[in-house]
């Protein structure tokens, strides 16, 4: 259906006349050798929006956090996480399977954690234990519903990090709506990091790629291991050329994403059996419990009444659905998806 009403996530965001023009003239090179201009210029970019020495344009956020997990940890280590980041339920198990590190789980709302968690979750320097070496953000963080970290919590969070000895790694896939939602530059978060991660295939609109910020020194080791696992790539400035338009010219619409998330999430509150707290949308993405009783699968049966009326969903777990609002929908759109909700509701409910 081309009247569809997309919100399984901000990746299905697809590239604007505007950027397909600049990536087909784009100029391109060898980035294996270095020399492709157009992934120079958009490295360098990145690298100085987040205050970082260097960046590095990889395929996927998932390549640039694993790099970051590589270059900061040996195998044996351990990581300091949200139990519902990323790193944790959207990467396969990378960690330990590519570079034999465990996890340890942090937890707190919204997929934030204090200092004290770091503290506590600190291994005993001991031959018998496992080393504890990096703590990982994700901001914004997303089976957290979009949140914004608080830069004061973030920076509190980094200092007992560093003062314990740990590196801190910024999983910043849309760190982009972090910054527009805030009315903040990136480096108030960047700054207490040692390495970041963005990503230019959500929010911002580009076909693929993200980017991994840190020391000159780390980022060589990334490009060593990024060849390593398959990542080097060649005539790329194609695909970076949309990933430089995206930043230039995407950032400051992300408010529009984040206005129609509130927007639904205002227009589905009052809804029998469902449950949101529209107060707390702060970015694009948004969450919502649903009760049908008797259903085995309540979160699934919505959205399959949902798909059936031309608006698409996930279903996250048994019992909440997410959305993620995105450049392909506006606002007509958002009140069409949440009158979907009010009707499918009202027909599950009523058997």
């Amino acid at each position: 259906m081309s009247d569809v009403v997309d919100l399984r996530s901000d990746t299905i965001t697809r590239p604007t006349d505007a950027m397909r023009d600049a990536m087909a003239r784009a100029e391109v090179g060898d980035d294996v050798l270095q020399d492709d201009p157009t992934v120079i210029r958009l490295e360098e970019r990145v690298a100085e929006i987040l205050g970082k020495e260097a960046a590095l344009f990889v395929p996927s956020g998932t390549m640039a956090n694993q790099l970051a997990i590589r270059f900061h940890c040996e195998p044996g280590d351990e990581i300091i996480v949200h139990g519902e980041s990323h790193i944790v339920h959207y990467e396969s198990g990378a960690p330990a399977a590519l570079w034999g590190c465990s996890t340890a789980f942090a937890y707190g709302d919204r997929g934030f954690f204090t200092p004290d968690d770091v503290r506590d979750l600190i291994r005993y320097r001991d031959v018998h234990c496992a080393r504890s070496r990096l703590v990982v953000m994700e901001n914004t963080h997303n089976r957290g519903g979009g949140a914004v970290w608080p830069v004061d919590r973030f920076a509190s969070v980094a200092a007992r990090a560093k003062e314990e000895q740990l590196r801190v790694h910024l999983d910043g896939a849309r760190l982009w709506n972090a910054g527009v939602a805030a009315g903040e530059p990136l480096t108030v978060w960047t700054q207490h990091a040692d390495s970041v991660s963005v990503c230019f295939s959500k929010g911002l609109g580009a076909p693929v790629g993200s980017a991994l910020a840190s020391t000159r020194e780390n980022i060589e080791k990334a490009r060593r291991f990024r060849k390593m696992l398959g990542g080097g790539m060649r005539q790329v400035g194609i695909v970076a050329a949309g990933a430089l338009h995206a930043v230039e010219h995407h950032r400051e619409r992300l408010a529009d994403d984040h206005a129609n998330a509130k927007a639904l999430a205002e227009g589905i509150a009052d809804v029998p059996g469902v449950s949101i707290d529209p107060s707390s949308i702060e970015t694009n993405i948004l969450y919502f419990g649903v009760d049908l009783p008797g259903e085995r699968e309540p979160a699934q049966r919505v959205c399959d009444a949902l798909e059936a009326s031309g608006v698409r969903m996930l279903s996250e777990t048994r019992n909440r659905v997410r959305a993620v609002t995105n450049m392909h929908v506006d606002r007509a759109m958002i009140d069409r998806a949440a009158q979907a909700v009010r009707d499918a509701m009202a027909t599950l409910t009523s058997r």
